[in-house]
């Protein structure tokens, strides 16, 4: 298997736990010998143990002399909490490791592929994309000072998110609505508009079998005052005051997906299409700042889709 093979393979393991690690990165590694699989590991809920210390810790003496493929450079920043990994993984006998993308953490970036070379490991790089998917929440955090921020919309053929009357319950089916749930689980906060939450009361929460405990923090787009048990955010740029949160979800309503997308905020869109015309009805967004088609070009990519029961999931990205 070739090394982009287990840097594949790490990340699914990271992926697995986003929106559960923040303010820590949700990384994923594995550690192999003789072409075999020996031992996994993702960050533990609420960033620690890192994924290499249980890597590490699963392998144990089987680590000797084998490699560790980890998604993010291994952290070089000691801890109250216990030994740098760049410290971990010499001292276990791991003799090569490949690394998916470099920590832009000040406190790393460079410096535990340093002490890892110092120590005589051999270190590979790659600029590997699935690592940089698995981990672009916390990436972005990084690199821009936000979360990465996802808009989620429900909407029929025609683009409507609802009757005239308000009415939207429920425009997609039971598969659609399950993977809302999965994408809640997998994002540290999720807010809403205030217009949504006095129509709607919205919990918010995963009602995943299994998944109910990863429900998120909740936040409310307002400038209506304290809300009990919701962050306030009285405005799209109070998002770069969220140190915390790798990943926001913004479900809805129409005024809170206006506001992000003209505050040049958004990163990725999730577009749940049912086979549905609604005709008359209310638009997914107003004015978002756009006074011509060609100013609209080349701002988005379509990624993957997928069938969701009657409906359809559709992905898009914003464009680098």
């Amino acid at each position: 298997m070739s090394d982009e093979h287990w840097i594949a393979e790490a990340a699914r393991l990271g992926e697995a736990v986003r929106g559960r690690t923040a303010p820590n990165p949700n990384v994923g590694c594995v550690i192999v010998a003789d072409g075999a699989l020996i031992a996994r590991g993702a960050t533990a809920p609420g960033g620690r143990p890192h994924a290499e210390a249980i890597a590490l810790a699963a392998a144990g003496e089987r680590a000797r002399d084998a490699t560790l493929y980890t998604t993010l450079e291994p952290c070089a920043h000691p801890s109250e909490r216990g030994p740098t990994c760049a410290a971990l993984i010499p001292a276990a006998g791991i003799v090569r490791v490949v690394i998916g993308f470099q920590d832009p953490d000040p406190r790393t970036a460079g410096q535990g592929i340093a002490m890892l070379r110092a120590a005589g490991v051999e270190v590979t790089q790659l600029d590997s994309q699935a690592a940089r998917d698995s981990l672009s929440g916390y990436l972005t955090r990084m690199t821009t000072g936000r979360p990465r921020i996802t808009l989620k919309l429900a909407l029929s053929i025609d683009g409507k998110i609802a009757l005239p009357s308000g009415e939207s319950k429920w425009i997609t089916g039971e598969d659609a609505r399950a993977h809302v749930h999965l994408a809640r689980s997998h994002s540290d906060m999720i807010l809403v508009g205030r217009g949504t939450y006095l129509a709607d009361s919205p919990s918010l929460d995963v009602r995943l079998p299994g998944l109910e405990m990863w429900s998120p923090r909740r936040a409310l787009l307002t400038r209506g005052g304290a809300v009990e048990g919701w962050e306030i955010l009285s405005s799209p740029d109070d998002v770069f005051r969220l140190h915390d949160v790798n990943d926001l979800l913004v479900e809805g309503g129409s005024g809170a997906a206006t506001a992000f997308l003209a505050a040049d905020l958004v990163d990725r869109i999730l577009i749940y299409r049912a086979p549905i015309l609604v005709g008359a009805g209310k638009s997914s967004f107003g004015y978002i700042g756009l006074d011509a088609i060609a100013g609209a070009h080349g701002r988005w990519r379509a990624l993957d889709g997928a069938r969701l029961g009657i409906d359809r999931l559709e992905v898009y990205e914003r464009t680098p």
